[in-house]
């Protein structure tokens, strides 16, 4: 009783842009790896990775042990923009893992905790200089735009928040065209489930006045370089191409299945379907975009996954792509188990939509 009256309580007192606990009703109490489990005592496959902020899944050793250790230092845990031992350590390991010829004599500007904060500091370099902000999704799209900037005299600035630390097959999703941005925009991944965002550019583009926002957070950085080191060092990024890889194989299987799936999209553990607009009401009650409301196939789909203990989030326009975002540490057994929980969902619901 006392759950369902949490969960019922939710939209009452939440504003709608907490849209989430809307659409996926669960009320964590537990969590590890890839693996959730909710004050209900069922577990869930977390295939959604705090909308990708998780690289490594919840709760990691090396991210647990990183915190505890600052904790337990008797450290400041907040220290406006001062240099701390954990800063450096963090901005050493950033550093390292960088496009050398961006390394190579960059300014790391720390921002607000969130990815909007540095798109903010981003946007204003790009003012600054007539450049221009993309996320690196299409290879060749990005190496005409370095072509054209670099003709311009103009800084190209490359947004990694959702791309970057492994998730794509790369280190960083601009590695796979072999570009060399001015400047990156990094966010989610890079404080290891905690929240901090940072912009390196070039030395050059160090025009910006200072900020007030917060940019001290030791527990971020802590946990963040943490998780860097661990996915360089254990090289999980080539680890989900071929996991990735082996997903998006089978997903194709099932688009071939079900005709309406309209394409299978992404790269490594960044993962979607795309479902034609011929599904669009697939099932009575179906949710589309998370908290909008709009009926959809897609939104049917990622309901029918839960109930078979698996969380996928929904994107595109209009909510037509069912993502998946696994960490980086997703088993072979775990891959396994999220094709067959989402092709029982997908098939269920084109069951549903096939109906007289």
């Amino acid at each position: 009783m006392a759950l369902t009256e949490t969960v019922r309580r939710q939209p009452a007192r939440d504003a709608s842009a907490r849209t989430y606990a809307r659409a996926l009703p669960i009320v964590p109490v537990r969590a590890r790896g890839m693996t959730i489990e909710g004050a209900d005592g069922r577990r869930y496959l977390d295939c959604l990775s705090g909308d990708g902020a998780l690289a490594l899944g919840h709760n990691h050793p090396v991210v647990l042990a990183a915190v505890r250790e600052v904790l337990d230092s008797g450290a400041p845990i907040g220290v406006l923009d001062l240099t701390t031992p954990v800063e450096e350590r963090f901005v050493a390991e950033l550093l390292a893992t960088l496009p050398p010829g961006l390394a190579r004599g960059a300014r790391v500007r720390f921002c607000g905790p969130t990815a909007a904060d540095a798109a903010a500091v981003a946007s204003a370099l790009v003012r600054g200089a007539a450049g221009t902000l993309v996320e690196p999704l299409c290879d060749e799209r990005l190496r005409r735009l370095r072509e054209t900037t670099r003709e311009q005299g103009v800084p190209l600035v490359v947004d990694e928040t959702v791309t970057g630390v492994g998730r794509t097959g790369a280190f960083w999703a601009v590695e796979h065209s072999g570009v060399t941005p001015d400047a990156m925009v990094l966010a989610e991944a890079i404080g290891g489930s905690l929240p901090l965002a940072v912009v390196v550019h070039r030395a050059d583009l160090d025009t910006l006045e200072p900020t007030a926002a917060p940019r001290g957070n030791q527990l971020a950085m802590a946990a963040g370089a943490a998780t860097l080191a661990h996915v360089r060092e254990h090289r999980l990024a080539e680890r989900a191409a071929v996991v990735g890889g082996r997903l998006a194989c089978g997903l194709r299987e099932l688009a071939a299945r079900v005709p309406w799936v309209a394409e299978v999209r992404g790269r490594g553990l960044m993962l979607g379907l795309r479902f034609a607009a011929d599904g669009a009401g697939a099932a009575d009650g179906a949710d589309g975009a998370d908290g909008a409301g709009r009926p959809g196939f897609a939104g049917a789909v990622r309901r029918e996954c839960l109930r078979r203990g698996l969380i996928v989030g929904l994107g595109g326009p209009d909510a037509e792509v069912v993502r998946l975002l696994p960490p980086l540490t997703v088993s072979d057994e775990q891959a396994d188990a999220v094709l067959e929980r989402l092709a029982d969902a997908v098939e269920a619901v084109a069951g549903v939509a096939r109906r007289p």
